[in-house]
């Protein structure tokens, strides 16, 4: 058991034909914080309200509406505008509390689950939230929304007015204890303010919501700016106590992420989270930092990694061979690449659940393995008999032995090299590699791999195009390989069949970068869908993770258990941090505007 759930509340005894009723949810009925909490644990419940937050977006956006699969939006324009019928505890697993829902009931077998909307609940013109929004919300959504939410509430069937407050989703799964979380995630929308528009067309017309920020300010592609609302309902709501502090938030559009650190330094940003160990060595060893005006701290997390690699799409012909992938593998330098590069800061990936106790390790055995033998013959004997484990070397630089390897298996797979060029024995196809990126800083990164691909005979390009197109490209899957984050939380759930599913591998816009389509890798996410309790999920995931693996979709990259974080020193901050969310320090928003400190600084600039 995990030890925060030592800690925690136990739901009342019910017998089986009794409802569950309470303030929140959780997948597996245990509670770190009761009906009567007042905030949570990592916030400062008395923190001051004001000032501005100045923060950097690299790219652009086109749209202010984050539910449909046209356009770009800019950050945090989700969470920081709409209400959830719920929110989630960032020292918490697989648990959420009561937002626009002020109650929510489940039944025994979770075939349904209904929300009780607070009577407080308002959007900024004064009208009341609805039930008629929350079914306006999910159907809209159903429609015309983005196919990864279409794909995230595949498994709601139904939605229902049951109450002058109440909702009432049904599901069409006998199991499946994370569809109430599911639901609760939902964001709520007005149905009479999109009476009359296009709902799945870009627009930046600032959108009526209810949350705690509004959009005050807006130039596409250029920057944005967010009010915080003063009579916002749900301020005093104990999800809210000691969150969103700061009067305004802006963000300025940077198409780089070099003259975004120079902005910062100058001034013109407060804070930064940084992701480039180059930068973070050095590129902030100024005056500012030794006098202690700018602070820069690593911070430990607990967050799961998920897996950042390049990917593969499979979609392409030349990719349909695992064996080609693995070869491929050989052709990525991560020591040498995490040595000169990296300053050594990193850790290789070697999961698509990394720094977490959902990650496979060693060999299976005990349940994990008795679920992996019902598909023996149908997925990699490695599976039964080895550790994965990515392409190693020793950092030299000398790659002679990986890349011998990589001829091998790409011979076995059909390929040979005629004239210096790597070539399919059966049609004569010539190996061509596009390596799609959206960033100039990761043509460092790759270029040593395009390298030594071409010393298999691959003929390797790299191809650095704007985001628009960049995301115009990735979801109309339009790429031979392309660098991706993909995050994992610590309860993994609905969301793995947007990720690695048949049904997604040709949705456009979907998350199945790789293009998976495996009967078995359906099957177990099916598994972690309907897991009973959470060691069972524990040992399913790990069961999907090592058929991952060794399906060679993916060139692991690495991963940080730090966050690093720069700003300037003229904000307050809790006294501990949420363990299993990264939004406390990559988005701050339990952090607050400190005057005495702002004047202090500004005194010390001058």
């Amino acid at each position: 058991m995990h030890t925060l759930f030592a800690l925690a509340l136990l739901l009342p005894t019910l017998t089986a034909a009794e409802n569950f009723v309470g303030h929140g949810y959780s997948t597996f009925g245990q509670f770190k914080y009761g009906p009567d909490f007042t905030h949570f644990d990592y916030v400062n419940p008395e923190a001051p309200k004001g000032g501005e937050i100045r923060l950097a977006d690299i790219g652009t956006f086109d749209s202010l509406n984050p539910f449909i699969l046209k356009g770009i939006t800019p950050p945090r324009i989700g969470s920081l505008i709409y209400d959830t019928l719920m929110s989630n505890a960032g020292d918490e697993i697989a648990t959420e509390y009561g937002l626009l829902a002020e109650s929510v009931e489940v039944p025994p077998d979770q075939s349904w689950a209904t929300y009780t909307l607070n009577a407080r609940a308002r959007w900024h013109d004064g009208k009341p939230v609805t039930p008629e929004d929350v079914i306006f919300s999910f159907n809209i959504m159903m429609d015309k929304g983005h196919p990864g939410l279409r794909a995230y509430y595949a498994s709601v069937k139904g939605v229902e007015k049951v109450g002058e407050r109440s909702v009432k989703f049904t599901f069409g799964e006998e199991t499946n204890r994370e569809l109430p979380l599911i639901v609760g995630q939902l964001a709520i929308l007005p149905e009479h303010y999109w009476k009359g528009r296009a709902f799945d067309e870009t627009s930046l017309e600032p959108p009526l919501s209810s949350g705690p920020y509004r959009i005050v300010a807006v130039e596409g592609g250029r920057f944005i700016t967010y009010e915080r609302v003063d009579d916002y309902w749900g301020k005093d709501l104990p999800v809210n106590r000691g969150r969103y502090n700061f009067d305004r938030i802006h963000f300025d559009c940077y198409r780089d992420q070099t003259v975004a650190i120079e902005a910062l330094k100058a001034g013109e940003l407060d804070y930064r989270s940084e992701n480039s160990s180059k930068e973070w060595a050095t590129a902030y060893q100024t005056d500012a930092f030794e006098s202690g005006r700018m602070i820069k701290a690593p911070i430990a997390h607990q967050r799961s990694a998920g897996m950042q690699a390049f990917w593969f799409n499979t979609r392409r012909s030349k990719f349909a061979d695992p064996t080609v992938r693995q070869a491929v593998a050989y052709a990525f330098d991560f020591e040498w690449t995490n040595k000169n590069l990296f300053y050594s800061s990193y850790t290789r990936a070697e999961s698509f659940f990394s720094n977490s106790e959902l990650a496979s390790r060693g060999l299976p055995e005990g349940r994990e393995l008795e679920i992996l033998e019902a598909y023996r013959g149908r997925i990699p004997e490695e599976v039964f008999t080895a550790t994965y484990e990515p392409p190693q070397t020793d950092g030299s630089g000398n790659l002679r032995a990986n890349l011998r390897k990589a001829k091998q298996l790409l011979k076995r797979a059909g390929w040979n090299v005629v004239d210096n060029v790597l070539r399919n024995a059966e049609t004569g196809e010539a190996m061509e590699i596009e390596i799609l990126l959206a960033q100039a800083s990761w043509e460092r990164i790759a270029a040593p791999m395009v390298a030594n691909m071409e010393r298999l005979g691959i003929q390797a390009t790299i191809r650095i195009v704007d985001s628009a197109q960049y995301q115009n490209r990735v979801q109309s899957y339009d790429y031979d390989l392309i660098v991706g984050v993909r995050g994992q939380s610590h309860s993994p759930g609905n969301e793995q069949r947007n990720y690695w599913t048949s049904a997604a591998a040709m949705e456009p816009g979907g998350g199945n970068w790789a293009g998976i389509s495996d009967p078995v890798i359906d099957a177990l996410v099916e598994q972690i869908i309907t897991a009973p309790d959470r060691q069972e999920l524990i040992v399913r995931t790990r069961a999907l993770d090592r058929v991952l693996l060794w399906g060679h979709y993916v060139i692991p990259h690495w991963y940080s258990k730090n966050f690093r974080i720069v700003h300037w020193d003229k904000f307050g901050k809790p006294a501990q941090s949420a363990p299993y969310t990264g939004s406390y320090y990559v988005f701050p928003d339990t952090w607050w505007y400190d005057g005495e400190r702002a004047a202090r600084l500004e005194a010390q600039s001058n």
